[in-house]
């Protein structure tokens, strides 16, 4: 028997460049995307609704992604990924609003500062407008609502506020009668975002104080201090949330371990990965990609996804953070630093993130 591809040349090339590949999502969306980029496969289409100004360098995007993208928990991050100068892009965020939202009309919200140097933030606040469509990955991370309810603690600085929101304005809307407090730190009063949205829900949402400060409006600076932590009722039966730059994240922790408060309590989302002190001259090493016949070297403490970049290797990843997991890979033997916690793996096979794993001898991957 002859199959209808053998018969027709253009069907065979068709059928052998499907074939032949793990993904078939990956032929076809370079088509269906002209059609209608909603339709593509291989990531959830989200289109750009509205975009509005929430200070001098932070917008927000509303979003709305295809009906089958599954949804998230307020707190959580996505990733995205967008077209900037024909490569393609991706980058986490942390959604700033409410699940509440999603299901009564179908949209998200990215609330999102333009950093120095930023090349995918600065091509969204420069280029990205309505109707544009970008890629919507599934929602991740464990900052998630005290449930059942307790008491509250949120210390945010910055644009760290924007998990913040989500979780509040679920709060506010599920009728959350436990005290709580949000101390939110800002560089001057023009630089609070979603300030309209924050005073709104303090006026009516009786259980939340809301304390903003803004450092450089004052002298000497007003940074989070021990008095700032005073003034919180009962604050060591608080569960703590923190998010913003590394040191407020610090000087928080370090204020609250003072007071007793357990790491059980204590729930952080970063900007960008915290590491650990790594003794780089064990560091370094031979690495073999097994599945690309590929070997290199390393020195220092890169990291088997930067490595495996520099090599022309185009391996999956997301928030490059060791948070989402995308990047996920089988080690087949060696051994790897964790770059957050300074913990060596063991040397045999197991999965390995490669965003955060740093080579301490000849490593062999699968990829």
């Amino acid at each position: 028997m002859i199959s209808v591809l053998e018969k027709s040349p253009t069907l065979h090339w068709l059928g052998r460049q499907l074939f032949n590949r793990d993904d078939p999502a990956a032929f076809f969306d370079p088509l269906l995307e002209r059609i209608n980029p909603m339709w593509v496969r291989q990531y959830t289409p989200a289109r750009v609704k509205a975009i509005y100004n929430e200070t001098a360098d932070t917008k927000t995007f509303v979003l709305a992604p295809a009906g089958r993208w599954k949804g998230f928990a307020a707190g959580q991050h996505v990733n995205i990924g967008i077209d900037v100068d024909g490569v393609r892009r991706n980058r986490t965020f942390s959604l700033s609003s409410s699940p509440i939202q999603w299901r009564a009309d179908g949209t998200v919200t990215l609330t999102i500062k333009r950093l120095p140097g930023g090349l995918v933030t600065n091509w969204m606040h420069d280029h990205l407008e309505p109707g544009a469509v970008i890629g919507l990955g599934e929602a991740f991370g464990d900052f998630q609502i005290p449930d059942p309810q307790e008491p509250a603690l949120y210390i945010a600085g910055g644009s760290g506020i924007t998990p913040v929101l989500s979780q509040l304005e679920t709060m506010a809307a599920s009728d959350y009668r436990a005290p709580v407090t949000l101390l939110y730190f800002v560089r001057t009063q023009a630089d609070v975002i979603a300030a309209e949205k924050l005073h709104a829900l303090a006026s009516r949402w009786p259980a939340v104080t809301l304390k903003v400060f803004a450092t450089s409006d004052t002298h000497p600076p007003q940074f989070l201090s021990e008095q700032h932590l005073d003034e919180v009722p009962g604050i060591a039966a608080r569960r703590c949330y923190l998010c913003g730059p590394k040191g407020l994240m610090d000087l928080a922790n370090d204020l609250l371990y003072r007071r007793g408060i357990g790491e059980d309590r204590i729930h952080s989302t970063f900007f960008s990965a915290p590491t650990a002190n790594l003794d780089t001259e064990s560091l370094g090493g031979a690495v073999h990609f097994q599945r690309s016949n590929l070997d290199v070297s390393s020195e220092g403490d890169a990291v088997l996804l930067d490595i495996a970049e520099v090599a022309k290797l185009s391996p999956r990843y997301g928030c490059r953070m060791g948070i989402c997991h995308q990047c996920s890979c089988r080690k087949t033997s060696g051994t790897v630093i964790n770059r957050l916690t300074g913990k060596a793996s063991g040397p045999g096979e197991e999965t390995i993130q490669l965003c955060v794993s740093v080579p301490s001898g000849p490593v062999s991957v699968e990829l």
